[in-house]
């Protein structure tokens, strides 16, 4: 039996129903207690809107310009590995729908599909512009990396969100539980390599995901190797995974077009702070110098809304575009992005902003202890 789905939450109920539990649990679950993960969502209760009112909000422009870019809002897809195992179409569904919302897409390096499948199904759907965004890990075999992109040049991709938090696999308890594994009529399929192509195999009694990392991931990477990528492509390069000023100061000085604000939805070190607690540290430290985005928890429109206030560009939403794609495929993954769209266009209104310029840090408030007792 079908009902009115409303909200996310009720995408991810679905969701839950139909995926095999160690499918939901790898999407779900966070690293360790999961204090970071309930912390993600959290965060934006602890902010109140203030509202201004009698500001002629018959008109609502949601647009913006992400990396050159111009998209019908300030929405975007995160990188989501493995989506064939939510839905036989995986990637190509989420990349038709997103095309269909006017957005962009950041594709993981460990999509179920290849770089140039996902873009061909972009570009062969109705819609906005086709705007892809590449999700890299920095291998150690260097080669390996730059040959992603070149493909994700080749292909039409806009730009290079490089993730910088992941050196080591962080301790996933459900996935070790369930010992978790691409399912073998699966692949990570833009390697061929026996050793980077993760799937069925003896992993002992620890994740498979965690033993693959530790084999192909390079945790040697420091700051000079964002110069070295910058040195081999033309396209934009983004850091994904900075969480203090220091870090941001530090990617600006190293000629970084933009840092993503995240904690790898809280899968990699628990107990860190809650990326909309930091986002406005980091948006402070860069000073304007290059666009920040962010991530994590991001689950209504006024959520969208405070991280806009609090200096984002733009947000990344991951796990609710899975449970969109795992109870309908590409249409569900459209309906929770025209969802949230229209929660934002609603929040702004009533906040009376007309436009994303008219966004600003007056906006929010943090809440007091004392208001909450």
């Amino acid at each position: 039996m079908s009902w009115q789905r409303v909200c996310v939450s009720d995408f991810e109920e679905e969701a839950r129903r139909v995926l095999p539990k160690a499918v939901y649990d790898y999407y779900r679950s966070g690293a360790d207690e999961q204090l970071t993960l309930a912390d993600n969502v959290a965060a934006f209760k602890r902010w109140y809107l203030v509202p201004r009112v009698l500001k002629n909000v018959s008109t609502v422009d949601l647009s913006v310009s992400v990396l050159g870019q111009k998209l019908s809002m300030p929405v975007c897809v995160g990188a989501t590995a493995m989506q064939r195992m939510a839905h036989p179409d995986g990637e190509t569904a989420t990349a038709r729908a997103c095309k269909a919302a006017g957005t962009g897409m950041m594709l993981s390096s460990w999509a179920t599909s290849t770089i140039e499948e996902v873009m061909s199904a972009m570009t062969s759907s109705r819609g906005g512009a086709d705007v892809m965004w590449l999700q890299l890990y920095i291998y150690k075999d260097r080669e390996l990396t730059l040959s992603l992109v070149r493909r994700a040049e080749e292909a039409g991709y806009k730009a290079v969100f490089v993730t910088v938090d992941t050196p080591y696999l962080g301790r996933r308890w459900d996935d070790v539980r369930n010992r978790f594994k691409l399912p073998s009529h699966l692949s990570m399929s833009n390697f061929s390599t026996a050793s980077l192509a993760f799937s069925e195999g003896d992993y002992g009694s620890d994740s498979g995901l965690a033993v693959y990392v530790a084999k192909a991931i390079d945790p040697a990477l420091c700051w000079d190797d964002i110069t070295w990528l910058k040195k081999h492509t033309h396209l934009p390069v983004i850091v994904k995974g900075i969480l203090t000023g220091e870090d941001a100061v530090q990617a600006v000085r190293y000629g970084v077009d933009g840092i993503l604000v995240s904690n790898h939805g809280a899968r990699q070190l628990d107990g860190v702070p809650a990326t909309l607690d930091v986002l406005e540290e980091v948006t402070m430290a860069v000073q304007g110098r290059c666009d920040v985005y962010m991530d994590g928890g991001v689950r209504r429109g006024t959520d969208i809304l405070k991280a806009l206030a609090l200096g984002a560009k733009a947000v990344f939403i991951g796990r609710p575009v899975l449970w969109g794609l795992a109870s309908q495929g590409e249409h569900g993954v459209f309906e929770v992005l025209e969802l949230l769209k229209e929660e934002l266009r609603l929040a702004m209104a009533l906040s009376g902003c007309r436009s994303l310029s008219e966004i600003n840090r007056s906006l929010v408030r943090r809440a007091s202890l004392t208001s909450r007792i």
